[in-house]
Formats: structure tokens, C-alpha cells, sequence
């Protein structure tokens, strides 16, 4: 009995110790200058799902997550280690909390412990002239061209972000921003690059050098005076030969991480001149023409004709408003459609904008409809320019006629009201319809059988929704699959809103596919694998090329945490996983 006892103590306390799980962070040290960078380690000793990791507020992410499984047994006790690393750079001084990451294990939820970093002032690096960091650092640049630094305002103006690579280093497309800027108090439009980024050959401060373009966008200054465009900031890695040599007498890399930035610019925004300002100028500013036009002069009373007030050429199109329409009272208008097609590229906006106008007459007659003045700003010249339209005739052939002194004030005026005529009033009814007051008996009429079936026709309906309630708790299967597709479709949707954030379109995207083939195949995360999820799925004949498809997915999700892609390329990711899912729905046997 003695020996019974011992041994069930025995099993209670393995029992004990493998319920203790452990889920902590770790940092690769607590203080650290501003310039250096921080790894930090999430560490858990059994395996789970969700992982969720903190905001990493102060810090920018410059690498990871990465991820690493330990999993053996020595002598019949079994070790399970599990690691998601992050690669951190500080944003700036001062003392910052990496807050608690999450973990769902055994459908329990586990929390780290907040830790502490403290950002000191940069630490000073000799300029040795062999060291690797400091031959990156004179050998790569970021460069924002500015096309004008003091334009006026609405002017458009472009920048040009390059990125400049001497012939002594080398570097590949895996760059990440660390900062984009805002254009803030400007109008911005970028200018998207069709095909691949091309390599351009040039010289710099006196050396050749390669360069490519990141980016373009084109500026509107909504306010006056000095504006500052924040910079746009890149952790670039830098492959620069070392001292050392392989086995072939070929000098080794040696790869560093630089975050360079293109630095503020500054913008000294003009007031447009009050000087000759005309009194109807809205803000149009480039070069413009423009024109009012009618699709007919003669016809009838009660007949619609339009007039489409048209504004086209070089300039801030979309800031500015047309010139609004003055009629006689004695023409009925409508609000009126806007119609545009403006393209955008290095120069500006360039296109047209126009209101249409529907127009009705209600009375035979001439129509006088006056010149339309559009002013605009010309930077060309900086001088005010008016345009002033044709007066434009509209005559009316066929229709009732107002008294005399009421037509010679139509023409010229919109204040007067219209006289009074014999057959206003025409349109008023002159008949009625008599509904009758009695109140109708509600016994045993239509409603009243239709109200008394209803419980009858509820009560089954109540009694089946139960039995199947209960048959859905009962299936713990169902449940976790029902959970798990749940979990799916939340992270699916979840990556659809994330579209043009690269990182966590990526995160949410790649849960998704987890949880879906968690919830698919009936295993646990820790099975994962390339080869096991194409044995499984082949298994259960699904289509190679649908098979193809999501493991390429899989490799894009890999892939996105080192190399930077495009809100194209993420577009079609998305695409390809809502596809792919659905297919393997439909062959899924």
C-alpha cells in the first residue's frame, strides 16, 4: 500500500511540473546607446498559437521575427523551447517599457513581463578607415531633390528621393523605411514607377556612383511660409569587403546594417501677390483655359438644354472652384455635374475640370446669358490673368408668354417674381376619395387566425433550434474546427485591412493560413512544415497547382520580414490567399 502511495505521488508531482509553463522576454542588454541596436527574445517551453507580439513603442523593427525550435528528450525527459526574436533600433533617448507579449497555450492565455530599456546618447565609433560601419557610412547616401524651395502658394513642386551607392559597396533591395514623411500643410500626390527600379550611373562629390529612385511625389503648399518636409529614413544593409580572405584568396563580406535618412527640407512658401488680384479668383493657380458652351440656343419652353462651364491645362485643378452660373428666374437650373480627368505626373496636375448645367425655360422669349469671367495666377509671369467668356443668346420659340412689363424685367433681372397666370393653379386636385370611419370586427377575420397560428408555427421551429444547439456543443470537433475557421476569417479580414502596412498584412496573413490549416488537417503548429502541409493536402486530393499556390503564400510571409515589397504585390497576396482557401474548400476530401 506504502509502494501504491509513493508511486501516485509521483505521477502527481509530473503532473505538476509539466502543467508549469514558462513564457518570458528576454533583451541582449538593458542599456544602450542611441546608434547601437537591441535584440529581443520571447521564449516559451511549450508550444502555442497567436503569438502576439507589443507595439515595440520607441523603437523601430529592423529585423525579425525570427523564429527557432528546440525540441529533444534525454534520458525519457523531454526539453521544448520556442523563440521569436525582433531586431530593435531606438528612435530616441530617454527610458522605454517593451510591454507584455501574448501567447494562447492550451487555449490558456499567458502574458510576459514588461521590461525597461534605457536609450543613452550615441556611442562614439573611432572613423578608423578599415572599419566596416564607418566605409558604409561615406559610401551610401539618401539625397531629397527639391524642384523649387521657395514657391508660391498651391505652386506645385516635386521631390525626388535617390539613393546613392559607390562602386566600393554593394547592397541589396532588402531595405526597410523607418520613417516616411507626412507632407504635412502640403496637397501630395506620389507618383507611382511602372516596372522594376532601374540603376542609373552618375558621379558624386567627384566619385562615380550608382544611384536608384525611390521615390516621387508632387507638393502643393496649402500655407505660407517656412514648411518642413520630414525626412524619409531606411535601415539598409551594406555588403562592404573586409581585410580577411576565403580559401581562394577572395576578400570576405562583411555585412552592416545603416540607417540613413535624407534629412529635413525646407520650404519657404510665398504669398500669392494682393496687387491686381481680381475680386472673383478662387486660388487657381498654373496656366489655364477656359471656355462656357451651350448644346443648343433655340428651342421650346419646357425644354432642357446644357451649359458646361470648362476649365483646362497645367495646375492645382482639383483646389480651386469654377466660376459659379447667374441665370434670369425665368430659367429653371439644376444643380450642376462635375466631370474631370486630371493625371497627375513630375509637372503637376494636367487635365480639365467642368460643371454641367441642366437648364429649362418656362416661357417664350430671348435670353440673355451674361459673360463668365475665371480668373487664375500664372507663375510664369507672376501676374494675375482674367478670361471672360462669350454673352451667349438662348431663345425660346413655342410657349406661354408673361405680361410686358413682367418680360422686360426677366431679361435683365433674377429678384422679380413671376406673374401671376390663368392656369397656375392646374395642377391642384379638384376631386376627393371618401374612406369610410367604421371600425371593422377583428373576430375570427384573416389577421386574427394568422396571430393565432403563430405560437404553433414557433414552438417546433424553437424546439429545433435547441436540439441543434445542443448538438453543436456536444461536438467538441466541430466546436474546435468551427473555432479555428472563426480565427481564420478574423485574421483574413484582419490582413485585408492592413493592406499597404507590409508588416502586419504579413502577420495577420500568415495567422490566418495557420489557423486555417489547424483547423483543416487536425494538427497542432508545432507539425508545421512545408513538406508535411504538400503530403497532407496531396493526400486529401487537392490540385497541385492550389497546393503550389499556398505554399508560396507561406514563402511570402517568410520572405516579407527581410525584404520590402509593393502595395501591388501585397494586393495580390491577398487575392491568391481568398482563392486559395476557397478552392481547397471545394476539393477538400
Amino acid at each position: 500500500m506504502r509502494l501504491v502511495s509513493i508511486f501516485i505521488l509521483f505521477i502527481l508531482m509530473g503532473i505538476g511540473v509539466q502543467a508549469q509553463v514558462s513564457f518570458v522576454v528576454k533583451a541582449s542588454k538593458k542599456t544602450l546607446g542611441i546608434n547601437e541596436r537591441l535584440r529581443i527574445d520571447f521564449e516559451m517551453n511549450e508550444d502555442g498559437d497567436n503569438f502576439v507580439p507589443p507595439s515595440f513603442k520607441g523603437f523601430n523593427v529592423v529585423g525579425g521575427p525570427n523564429q527557432s525550435i528546440s525540441n529533444s528528450w534525454i534520458n525519457g525527459k523531454r526539453s521544448y523551447s520556442k523563440t521569436y526574436s525582433y531586431f530593435l533600433a531606438p528612435k530616441s533617448q530617454g527610458t522605454f517599457s517593451i510591454n507584455q507579449a501574448t501567447i494562447e497555450i492550451d487555449d490558456q492565455i499567458y502574458k510576459t513581463t514588461p521590461l525597461k530599456i534605457i536609450i543613452t546618447e550615441a556611442v562614439s565609433k573611432p572613423k578608423d578607415g578599415n572599419s566596416a560601419d564607418y566605409v558604409a557610412s561615406e559610401n551610401v547616401h539618401l539625397i531629397a531633390e527639391v524642384s523649387k524651395s521657395n514657391p508660391f502658394l498651391n505652386e506645385a513642386i516635386t521631390i525626388v528621393y535617390k539613393l546613392y551607392v559607390s562602386n566600393d559597396v554593394s547592397i541589396t533591395r532588402s531595405w526597410q523605411e523607418l520613417d516616411t514623411p507626412k507632407f504635412q500643410d502640403f496637397w501630395s500626390q506620389y507618383i507611382e514607377e511602372k516596372g522594376e527600379q532601374q540603376i542609373y550611373e552618375t558621379t558624386y562629390e567627384g566619385k562615380p556612383y550608382r544611384y536608384v529612385i525611390l521615390r516621387k511625389a508632387v507638393l502643393y503648399p496649402q500655407k505660407t511660409g517656412e514648411l518642413t518636409i520630414e525626412p524619409l529614413t531606411l535601415d539598409v544593409p551594406i555588403d562592404v569587403q573586409g581585410n580577411t580572405r576565403d580559401i581562394f584568396g577572395r576578400r570576405r563580406m562583411t555585412r552592416v546594417n545603416r540607417t540613413i535618412s535624407a534629412g529635413k527640407r525646407i520650404i519657404n512658401v510665398k504669398p500669392l501677390p494682393t496687387e491686381g488680384r481680381p475680386d472673383d479668383f478662387s486660388g487657381a493657380v498654373g496656366n489655364f483655359n477656359f471656355s462656357v458652351s451651350v448644346n443648343k440656343t433655340m428651342l421650346d419652353a419646357n425644354e432642357a438644354l446644357e451649359l458646361k462651364i470648362r476649365t483646362k491645362g497645367i495646375g492645382n485643378l482639383k483646389l480651386f472652384n469654377l466660376p459659379s452660373l447667374t441665370l434670369p428666374s425665368s430659367l429653371e437650373v439644376y444643380e450642376p455635374v462635375r466631370d474631370n480627368k486630371v493625371a497627375i505626373n513630375i509637372k503637376g496636375m494636367n487635365g480639365f475640370i467642368s460643371d454641367t448645367y441642366t437648364i429649362i425655360p418656362q416661357y417664350k422669349g430671348s435670353y440673355p446669358i451674361r459673360p463668365i469671367t475665371f480668373s487664375y495666377f500664372d507663375v510664369t509671369s507672376s501676374k494675375y490673368k482674367t478670361i471672360i467668356s462669350d454673352e451667349i443668346v438662348v431663345k425660346v420659340q413655342n410657349g406661354p408668354v408673361p405680361n410686358q412689363l413682367t418680360e422686360v424685367n426677366k431679361n435683365l433681372s433674377t429678384e422679380n417674381d413671376l406673374p401671376l397666370t390663368n392656369n397656375q393653379f392646374k395642377y391642384i386636385k379638384t376631386s376627393t376619395k371618401f374612406i369610410s370611419i367604421n371600425d371593422l370586427v377583428f373576430f375570427k377575420t384573416f389577421k386574427f387566425w394568422c396571430l393565432l397560428s403563430i405560437p404553433f408555427v414557433f414552438i417546433p421551429i424553437i424546439i429545433l433550434i435547441g436540439n441543434t444547439r445542443r448538438k453543436r456543443l456536444n461536438d467538441i470537433e466541430g466546436r474546435r474546427y468551427r473555432i479555428a475557421t472563426r480565427l481564420a476569417k478574423k485574421y483574413l479580414s484582419e490582413a485585408k485591412n492592413n493592406i499597404g502596412k507590409q508588416e502586419l498584412f504579413y502577420d495577420s496573413l500568415e495567422r490566418a493560413l495557420h489557423n486555417y490549416l489547424k483547423a483543416k488537417l487536425a494538427i497542432v503548429t508545432s507539425e508545421f512544415s512545408k513538406e508535411k502541409i504538400i503530403e497532407l493536402l496531396t493526400d486529401r486530393k487537392v490540385e497541385k497547382n492550389i497546393v503550389s499556390d499556398f505554399e508560396g503564400l507561406l514563402k511570402s510571409c517568410e520572405f516579407a520580414r527581410y525584404t520590402p515589397t509593393s502595395n501591388v504585390a501585397i494586393q495580390q497576396d491577398y487575392n491568391k490567399a481568398v482563392k486559395v482557401i476557397s478552392s481547397i474548400d471545394k476539393q477538400f476530401q
